[in-house]
């Protein structure tokens, strides 16, 4: 039985409930990440004891999945767009802001699909706006492709983030910090193609990447999408 199947018990002596555990579980890790995120550190934050938990969670994991889905509720969307680009270039979109609010999410993301009712529903708008355009299979890998790009963005940024918190070095302070290295290994000839990214290639900013980077895999699908049966 699922935790989202299993009946919560009676809330004396004290209220608590799902709804308030998920809660100060997310708000930990926002402060502090996953690691922050125990059934212990969750109790002490509502003030019950940790054995009280476990009449509503089994697991930490099962914390987790409950943390995903309600997060999931920040990427439904108030109003859907008619067409599928503009939906999944929505969903992508709220998926990075959420996971710029929750950085954690970044470590959930991927791998077997969460099943929460949100996460479900989120699911199930992201199907349904493809559905007609192709043949099932085709819709299914085109929802996998737009998937696996938001999560490698995603988690990239994430990962740069968290390095300049932990070095103290901007990404402009870590290239200046490294720019002498790169320049004696460019010099040496032995690397012309980075040479030429490195020299020549414009930088843009987290947003403008992501931005880019998605608009060029929409266009990939659009195209699969348009070809006849085989």
């Amino acid at each position: 039985m699922t935790v989202w199947d299993r009946p919560e018990p009676p809330t004396r002596p004290a209220p608590l409930d799902r709804e308030r555990i998920v809660a100060a579980a997310i708000a930990l890790a926002d402060e502090g990440g996953l690691e922050a995120v125990s059934l212990r550190k969750v109790a002490a934050r509502l003030d019950a004891g940790p054995m009280r938990l476990y009449g509503y969670i089994s697991t930490k994991e099962e914390l987790f999945d409950l943390m995903v889905d309600e997060v999931h509720a920040e990427l439904l969307p108030e109003e859907r767009p008619g067409d599928w680009r503009e939906v999944l270039r929505a969903h992508a979109h709220r998926t990075r802001q959420a996971a710029l609010r929750h950085e954690w999410l970044a470590d959930l993301l991927g791998g077997r699909p969460s099943l929460g009712p949100n996460a479900l529903a989120v699911g199930e708008g992201t199907l349904a706006a493809l559905d007609g355009l192709a043949d099932l299979d085709t819709v299914m890998r085109a929802v996998e492709t737009v998937s696996a790009y938001i999560t490698g963005a995603i988690r990239r940024e994430i990962a740069n983030l968290r390095a300049e918190r932990a070095t103290g070095l901007s990404k402009r302070d870590w290239q200046r910090a490294y720019g002498p290295h790169v320049s004696r290994m460019l010099a040496t000839g032995r690397f012309p193609a980075l040479a030429k990214a490195v020299h020549d290639g414009t930088e843009v900013d987290a947003e403008t990447s992501f931005t880019t980077g998605l608009d060029w895999i929409l266009d990939a699908v659009a195209a699969k999408l348009a070809q006849p049966p085989a």
